[in-house]
């Protein structure tokens, strides 16, 4: 029996894999911006924020091995009660943490660029233009420089919104240094930064980052080198209940930028979780709501005047709860032109900012300077567009019927004097001279129909559209969110402008549908939006209207691409697992996928020190399954030969097995009081797979280790004719990590596992590479 258990597991070949370097010339713009891998199974490469990285899977299934089973039986009813108390305890800390740190970025923003925007009305009040467009640039450069230097050099994972990473984390991919706490510093220092410059980006997607890295180091005790070592801590010492909490940062952070405790549960629903259930439903949604009374507190303190120049602040954009708005059955007609016209451009946008973002992987590509050096012209060119475009509007006068102060050259206010005259204003500097939140509540401003020309509408939609494609995919923290509404509350107002008195919808709800359609045609999200635009104007009364515009701009921006963050995960190299299974997955089977693969690697129950050495220096395999010749009575019919799958051990178990030399001198299996005094439960949640530390004495090589006490004896298993789809279905929403393949029939001295799946192997291209001939079918499917 022994023999032919050697025999099966030494025909295994162990199949270590290179990496793949990148050849930016040989990229074409519509390839990834790191090469995906053509052999199944192949060790990832992938960009996290702007660093490229080796990407694993996260271990989201229980493993249940005996340690973890002798203590899920003694665990007392007050180890689950301080489990759960922990748990919200935790949900809490994250809204009250996320909207702390929320108040002190719009508080840090409104102030920093406030006074920028003050001395440069200073310089225009004496008209010396020169001195102020060098002033405002020159404060613009310094800011942009401050938050691309600490992005490049300390944390490029806090480049850009981090969106496309959290979703990928939640699928199941660990994306290395992304929740840190040097990453969440420099998102928050470089975010004030950028969005004071003025630069074409938002603060919100970095909101999310930042709750999800506030949600990871709570979770895991603090930094990396300073964790702290509390018992209690030992409950969250996994993947699965670090991503319920990351969930909840990512609700916490929507909730911090929108003011929308609903929608940033919706949002984490829809656009960023993979795996939800109802429990983590009601953690989410504490801790939104714990962010809204924080968020709210410091509303009431900031409009008493103690926030500096804060007033407002950017902690709502626009409320509409006073106006009341009427529409009827023919302004049917305008709103679905919105939708559609939010699709197209959508669309187009995504189109345009994947060839962008090419572009920008080649430059960065070249070092470090050049990724600041891009930054910096990214800023300059914006600063002198903000500041020279509105010397190209006409003046207008200021009407007297208007309560509000008219003209201004403050930092905020609806109407900026800029170089016009007495009792004159200028319309395109009140949209560009100014925060983007400003920006936003400017163009949102209701029964305001002559405030803003349709030159200066134009001027600015076509400039927010250039520097929306430009300023994404520099070196800095960024967000999509207020770029595309500044872009699609432009087209709205312009339509309304049209519309004139041919509808009675008011120009400021133009804008508001034209934000919510250009964010449904690149983002594909309605259900979250729409929420979010319904908590963002606080009036029930546009619900029916905003939804029919994002369900008509989803449909039809669907219809030519995908989502821009589907795009960004796409370009990265984040091998992310889609919801729905191509067609042509139904015609492969996991056998015959599991055939394109090297044999698979397998380890005896006891096994042998130089074994073990051997296939961890020789794979990258993160799991093996552990084989054991079967206990069966003679009546059973399976013959003396056959051979038992007992179960699947994990890399980094075996790593720890090493460290801890925990040998034996005979093959012999060991008792349960050896493993647990030897090995706590808690500790082998840890990811420890660095094997190269380790010294093996050739003694110690000789000896053996018993891999039952440690080894998954409940893994996940599917026969080898189950299709291809079928299966990844399956690996999607239970958020595996491995799936074995065993035979349809059991045979003595045939191995009872063939073949193991992983993330990669279940990708459309990696299979495509490995069956070319699915693409014929494929290509079917698409006529």
């Amino acid at each position: 029996m022994e023999e032919d258990l050697n025999q099966i597991v030494n025909s295994s070949s162990y199949n270590g894999e290179e990496e793949q370097q990148e050849d930016p010339e040989s990229n074409t713009l519509n390839q990834p911006l790191v090469k995906a891998n053509r052999t199944l199974s192949s060790t990832p490469l992938a960009l996290v924020g702007t660093k490229v990285s080796h990407i694993e899977s996260l271990d989201y299934e229980i493993n249940e091995n005996d340690l973890f089973k002798h203590d899920w039986r003694k665990r007392s009813k007050t180890q689950v009660l301080q489990y759960i108390f922990l748990k919200w305890t935790f949900a809490c800390l994250i809204g009250l943490f996320t909207g702390l740190i929320a108040t002190l970025i719009n508080l840090a923003v409104e102030n920093i660029a406030g006074y920028k925007l003050l001395a440069v009305g200073h310089f225009l009040a004496q008209e010396r233009y020169v001195a102020g467009l060098v002033m405002f640039a020159g404060a613009n450069l310094g800011l942009t420089l401050v938050a691309s230097v600490l992005c490049v050099c300390f944390a490029p994972t806090a480049a850009g919104p981090g969106i496309p990473e959290i979703k990928a984390y939640l699928n199941g991919i660990d994306t290395p240094n992304m929740f840190g706490a040097t990453t969440m510093i420099v998102k928050i220092i470089g975010s004030i930064g950028a969005v004071a410059a003025g630069l074409d980006l938002g603060k919100e997607g970095p909101l999310v980052h930042i709750g999800t890295c506030i949600a990871s180091l709570l979770g895991q005790g603090g930094p990396d080198n300073h964790r702290l070592k509390w018992r209690w801590l030992r409950y969250f010492n996994n993947d699965r209940d670090r991503r319920d909490l990351i969930t909840c940062g990512s609700a916490a952070g929507v909730c911090a930028a929108f003011r929308s405790p609903v929608g940033g549960v919706l949002f984490a629903l829809e656009e960023v979780a993979t795996w939800w259930r109802s429990a983590l439903l009601w953690r989410t949604f504490f801790s939104t709501a714990v962010v809204v009374v924080v968020l709210r507190e410091f509303i009431e303190i900031c409009n008493s005047g103690k926030c500096g120049l804060f007033g407002r602040g950017g902690l709502i954009m626009f409320d509409v709860s006073h106006v009341t708005y009427t529409y009827h059955v023919t302004d049917i007609i305008p709103v679905t032109l919105i939708g559609v016209i939010g699709g197209v451009l959508g669309s187009l946008y995504n189109h345009f900012l994947h060839k962008v973002l090419r572009l920008y992987n080649l430059i960065n590509q070249k070092g470090k300077i050049h990724k600041v050096l891009l930054s910096l012209t990214v800023s300059l060119f914006t600063s002198v567009c903000l500041y020279g475009l509105p010397f190209l509007a006409k003046c207008t006068p200021c009407d007297p019927s208007i309560e509000e102060r008219c003209p201004t050259n403050g930092r905020s206010g609806n109407f900026k004097q800029f170089h016009c005259p007495k009792g004159y204003y200028s319309d395109l500097a009140t949209l560009l001279l100014t925060t983007n939140d400003d920006a936003v509540r400017n163009i949102f401003s209701s029964n305001t129909p002559n405030e803003f020309s349709m030159g200066s509408l134009w001027i600015f939609f076509v400039l927010y559209c250039i520097l929306g494609l430009f300023t994404f995919g520099i070196a800095t923290p960024s967000g999509l969110f207020l770029p595309i509404i500044l872009m699609g509350s432009a087209y709205g107002r312009m339509l309304g402008g049209v519309m004139g008195s041919y509808t009675s919808i008011d120009q400021g709800l133009y804008a508001v549908l034209g934000a919510a359609s250009l964010m449904a045609g690149s983002m594909r999200m309605t259900v979250s939006l729409c929420v979010i635009f319904l908590e963002l104007t606080n009036n029930l009364l546009l619900l029916p209207i905003t939804m029919i515009v994002l369900l008509i701009a989803k449909t039809v921006g669907d219809s030519f691409n995908p989502s821009i963050y589907d795009i960004i995960l796409h370009l990265k190299g984040l091998p992310f697992l889609e919801a729905n299974p191509e067609p042509w997955m139904r015609n492969l089977s996991v056998g015959e996928l599991g055939d394109a693969k090297p044999p698979v690697v397998t380890l005896q129950g006891v096994e042998k020190v130089a074994k073990i050495v051997d296939v961890l220096r020789n794979t990258t395999h993160n799991a093996f399954p552990v084989l054991d010749e079967a206990e069966v009575p003679p009546q059973a019919g399976l013959g003396t030969g056959s051979i038992e799958l007992h179960g699947l051990i994990l890399r980094a178990h075996l790593v720890k097995v090493l460290k801890k030399r925990w040998f034996l001198t005979e093959k012999r299996r060991t008792e349960e009081w050896e493993v647990r005094e030897k090995f706590p439960w808690d500790e082998l949640a840890e990811r420890e797979d660095n094997f190269d530390d380790v010294a093996i004495t050739s003694s110690e090589m000789q000896m053996y280790v018993d891999l039952h006490p440690l080894t998954n004896t409940t893994p996940y298993t599917v026969m080898e004719n189950m299709s291809v789809a079928k299966a990844l279905v399956l690996f999607r929403q239970v958020g595996l990590r491995h799936l074995l393949i065993v035979p349809r029939i059991q045979a003595s001295g045939r191995s009872p596992v063939i073949g193991i799946l992983t993330r990669q192997d279940l990708r459309a291209y990696n299979i495509l590479q490995a069956f070319p001939h699915l693409e014929k079918s494929k290509g079917r499917k698409a006529h």
